[in-house]
């Protein structure tokens, strides 16, 4: 099968399993309890051992060869669409690299649950927000652009109008999911108290990683 092929294939598994982990982060608008009570129920099928490292496999597949097509067809690469499914393409390997690496840090090396206070502790402790707040934005954005993308190539070459909103459409609901997102792990959007073990993979407190401390 082409590369083209097995990284569409490849992109549809992903895509799957992060609108389910973009719902999930939704459900935090409601309360962080709902959102953890969500997780709980979708671990029990992306932790499965053959799932995850399904999903792992996708990600590290998805990363080469998305960075392998972006590199081979810079020089035939013309107009705004192709560069923006490029640069999208481009920050999401930057984005996955650093996420997956994340999580997996956080399981195995700090022992923590990497639950919703895994992803807000960076918010919660100056000056990363200023890092994690556009890497959150530009990660999901960059998901729905690419997305609409995608689906810019599937309409029929002469229909201007169906082209611009299959990529206007997943770029203005991702913009807007993103937002929520990052105002919700901010606690802008209610009252978020992060525990101080997560908080302490950040700053020096008298809590260290992987033990628990009673928050009120």
């Amino acid at each position: 099968m082409h590369t083209r092929a097995l990284h569409r294939a490849s992109a549809i598994a992903l895509l799957t399993f992060a609108l389910a982990h973009l719902a999930n982060h939704l459900a935090s608008l409601s309360s962080v309890s709902l959102h953890i009570a969500f997780m709980e129920v979708l671990r029990h099928v992306y932790r499965q051992r053959v799932v995850e490292s399904l999903l792992f496999l996708c990600v590290a597949f998805q990363v080469l060869s998305g960075l392998f097509m972006v590199i081979r067809g810079r020089k035939g690469r013309h107009g705004f669409i192709p560069w923006l499914q490029a640069a999208s393409g481009v920050y999401l390997a930057f984005f996955l690299l650093v996420h997956v690496s994340a999580v997996l840090f956080g399981r195995a090396v700090l022992r923590l649950d990497t639950n919703f206070y895994f992803a807000a502790a960076g918010f919660h402790v100056a000056p990363y927000q200023y890092f994690f707040a556009p890497y959150y934005l530009l990660g999901v954005l960059a998901l729905f652009t690419h997305v609409g993308c995608a689906l810019y190539w599937r309409m029929p070459a002469g229909s201007r109008g169906p082209r611009a909103l299959a990529v206007a459409l997943p770029v203005v609901f991702g913009g807007i999911v993103s937002l929520l997102i990052v105002l919700s792990l901010a606690g802008l959007l209610r009252p978020v108290a992060v525990p101080a073990e997560y908080k302490a993979t950040y700053a020096n407190t008298d809590v260290q990683p992987g033990h628990r401390a009673d928050v009120p």
